[in-house]
């Protein structure tokens, strides 16, 4: 009977041994991200569990308040995450402020383990925090009155000036042309009258082609120069002409232009395709033309003039006549 009572004994004692290192394997920890902040200020308060992967604890949700005067905004927001040794830790985070200065110390926060024994709680340590006032005002600030605090002013956003921005923009485009507006009226009135040149575009153009033509560049060795003015004239004439403002516009985009126009993509239109393309290969890609090419391209430049032209009076037709006539000479 003896023994019988003494291995009883020893049974009852490994069992509690194993509830024992059963129960050291949770573990509750509770925390602040800080230990001090300012009134209204927002941290977070953080309640841990870790216990054996098999277990099944319960850990009630804190709600309003963690004591008096620590106010509970929102959470709890739960995460599991492995732990050590086969553990899993299960994390809630509150977040928490507090409108009254002074030093709190928030109660244990527990979880709870039902079996077949009862329930069994496991309990975190005193979690403390210190409430701090914001030092607006000198200590004696009881002896006399204040005002109160301003709000505290945003920074300013993009968004909030870029519309001041755009009327600045539009306001200075407006008075640009007003100041314009009324220099050329203060002109008008001191009797000078704007120059207005009375000949057609196809005179014009054809003027300088002949000018152009005297002055003989590609002949001293000049070839960039030569189709520079030459393109010049084309696109002047189609700003005249055709009101086609090519004079800062690529080759493509001027035929894009003249086409819109109603500028039918016909021999002129190509034939004006041929001569600025050619001009391009020599202002940028370095293209020498042989002579007989700087012919060919002054005069196709002259037809194309030729054809597109308006409808011309008598007189206009005398000089026109005059110019052909010195071309064939």
């Amino acid at each position: 009977m003896t023994e019988m009572k003494r291995f009883a004994f020893i049974i009852f004692l490994i069992s509690a041994g194993a509830i024992a290192a059963h129960g050291q394997n949770i573990n509750v920890s509770a925390a602040f991200d800080s230990t001090k902040i300012f009134i209204g200020d927002q941290i977070i308060f953080t309640v841990t569990v870790d216990q054996p992967l098999n277990q099944r604890l319960m850990l009630p949700a804190l709600r309003d308040t963690l004591c008096k005067n620590i106010e509970i905004l929102s959470g709890p927001l739960t995460d599991t995450v492995p732990g050590k040794s086969g553990n899993i830790k299960i994390i809630q985070k509150y977040l928490i402020t507090s409108y009254d200065s002074g030093f709190y110390q928030v109660p244990p926060v527990f979880a709870e383990l039902k079996n077949s024994n009862g329930i069994n709680r496991y309990y975190s340590d005193y979690s403390r925090l210190q409430v701090l006032r914001v030092r607006i005002a000198p200590p004696d600030s009881t002896a006399k009155f204040f005002d109160i605090v301003g709000p505290y002013r945003a920074p300013v956003t993009l968004g909030e000036i870029l519309p001041w921005i755009l009327v600045a923009a539009i306001a200075g485009v407006l008075i640009w042309y007003l100041i314009r507006y009324i220099r050329n009226r203060r002109k008008l009135k001191a009797g000078e009258v704007p120059v207005i040149n009375p000949d057609p575009a196809h005179i014009i153009a054809l003027r300088a082609l002949e000018h152009l033509r005297e002055e003989k560049l590609w002949q001293k060795g000049e070839t960039k120069i030569y189709y520079t003015k030459l393109t010049e004239i084309l696109r002047q004439y189609l700003e005249d002409r055709f009101n086609v403002y090519s004079l800062e516009l690529t080759t493509d985009e001027t035929l894009e232009m003249l086409a819109r126009t109603g500028f039918k993509k016909e021999d002129a239109y190509m034939q004006l395709k041929t001569i600025l393309k050619g001009a391009d290969l020599v202002k940028f890609a370095k293209h020498k033309p042989e002579p007989s090419e700087n012919e060919d391209h002054f005069k196709n430049s002259w037809d194309f003039v030729m054809t597109t032209k308006i409808t011309v009076t008598e007189s206009e037709n005398d000089e026109e006549n005059k110019m052909s006539e010195e071309d064939k000479a």
